[in-house]
């Protein structure tokens, strides 16, 4: 299941990028989310009002951290291959790992995984830079997705069940309309449109969120964040297979690296990395 879900997230993802060149990617991150917000609004039914101060505090931080991850997230995929956004996004994660942990060769993890970076930004053998631009909104992403994995816990102990997430992804999709809006302009009210959208949020939250959750109901939390090491890779596959985005030897190389120091240094944790919504 967890498997699936990371095949899901990144199938989207994949997705997403048709709709680029009709609507832009803060389009695309609107429409998914507003579709997320519906699905799970309606199955989690979560009541908006007699919220406490903390947790009103809490859903409010949560959907902008998702607005931010997401918007910035995809604007970095229409600059960059699949996999390698992915790659420098889950320096988040990686990062959450690493600095709450006390294990001195958890940061011998985080060496290999930083050489990796080094390796895949100076884009050594490829003989295309990468773009800047698309590695600065990847990277803050990936922040993003740190703050994210922090929030969300935070969400797990003041919300039951999914409540929270629902909640969230509404006041995401609230703080995400205007860029779509403006991005998308009359494109998004095609039906072709509106219609991947649907799927794009189908298979980047809805599909991946019901598997981990069932996932983590059986599986001991450093396994979890072991196979989810694996999502940079699975995602420079699917950018391969999907979009036709081929790697550099050295490009492969540096998201190796990387999943190899995540699944390391995860495992040393024990902690699970959530994924984006």
């Amino acid at each position: 299941m967890v498997v699936a879900a990371i095949c899901s997230v990144q199938g989207g993802s994949a997705l997403a990028t048709t709709l680029f060149d009709e609507t832009g990617p803060a389009a695309g991150v609107f429409l998914r989310t507003v579709s997320a917000a519906v699905i799970l609004c309606v199955f989690w039914r979560p009541k908006f009002g007699g919220l406490a101060p903390e947790a009103r505090r809490n859903a409010f931080a949560f959907g902008v951290t998702l607005a931010a991850m997401n918007l910035c997230f995809y604007e970095s995929l229409d600059r960059l291959p699949l996999g390698v956004a992915v790659t420098f996004e889950f320096i988040g994660p990686l990062g959450v790992a690493v600095l709450g942990s006390r294990r001195p060769a958890d940061f011998l993890w985080a060496g290999l995984a930083a050489a990796g970076i080094v390796l895949l930004a100076g884009g050594v053998g490829s003989g295309k830079p990468l773009d800047g631009l698309g590695v600065a909104l990847a990277l803050t992403a990936g922040f993003f997705w740190g703050a994210y994995i922090l929030i969300s816990a935070r969400a797990g102990r003041l919300f039951p069940g999914g409540t929270g997430l629902a909640i969230a992804m509404a006041i995401s999709a609230l703080f995400t309309a205007p860029f779509g809006i403006i991005g998308g302009g009359a494109e998004i009210l095609s039906l072709g449109v509106i219609a991947t959208g649907i799927g794009v949020g189908v298979l980047s939250s809805v599909i991946p969120y019901s598997f981990e959750l069932e996932a983590l109901r059986s599986l001991p939390e450093s396994v979890f964040g072991v196979l989810m090491s694996l999502e940079p890779g699975v995602a420079a596959l699917i950018g391969f297979l999907a979009l036709g985005q081929a790697l550099a030897s050295t490009e492969v190389v540096a998201i190796g690296l990387v999943v190899i120091a995540s699944a390391g240094a995860l495992r040393s944790s024990g902690g699970a990395t959530p994924r984006d919504a």
